[in-house]
């Protein structure tokens, strides 16, 4: 099916986007076992996963419609040097593609691509549960403070 190029182009961004984001929560999960946390790793972990699959559906889609899934290209990735810095990125990173598969969501609508505003929907449902779960930890290291919130993430 040949799809509008503009949403193949906006569809090859968010790629961009994710495969970023599977880079950043790869090397947090990374330092967050080398440090011993091992419940943040596995949630970084996790949200990769995640990230991985949406690009794996990104991928789908693109060449669904007749494009070229681009996986050359990486947004600046913001690695942080402590879990408070990691997740504040994160934070960052995800109000970023919130922002994009909105926007992306519009686009697909205004084309008439019900069929992968749909698949977008989706993503953005997954999209906010990360974010939600990343001010979790945010608040949760405001309330405790950040020693004793890392003690709650060692796995005994």
């Amino acid at each position: 099916m040949k799809g509008n190029q503009k949403l193949i182009d906006m569809l090859n961004y968010l790629l961009a986007d994710e495969l970023t984001a599977i880079n950043q929560y790869m090397v947090h999960s990374e330092m967050c076992a080398d440090w011993g946390y091992v419940k943040l790793h596995e949630g970084f972990e996790k949200r990769a996963i995640d990230e991985m699959k949406h690009a794996e559906q990104l991928i789908g889609r693109i060449l669904f419609l007749g494009g070229t899934p681009v996986v050359t290209t990486l947004n600046k990735i913001n690695i942080g040097a402590d879990v408070t810095k990691q997740v504040t990125n994160d934070i960052n990173a995800e109000e970023g593609a919130i922002k994009a598969y909105n926007d992306a969501i519009k686009l697909a609508a205004e084309v008439g691509d019900n069929a992968t505003k749909d698949m977008l929907d989706r993503i953005l449902l997954d999209e906010d549960a990360h974010i939600d779960k990343l001010e979790e930890i945010k608040d949760q290291i405001e309330q405790m403070g950040i020693q004793i919130f890392l003690t709650t993430q060692v796995k005994e």
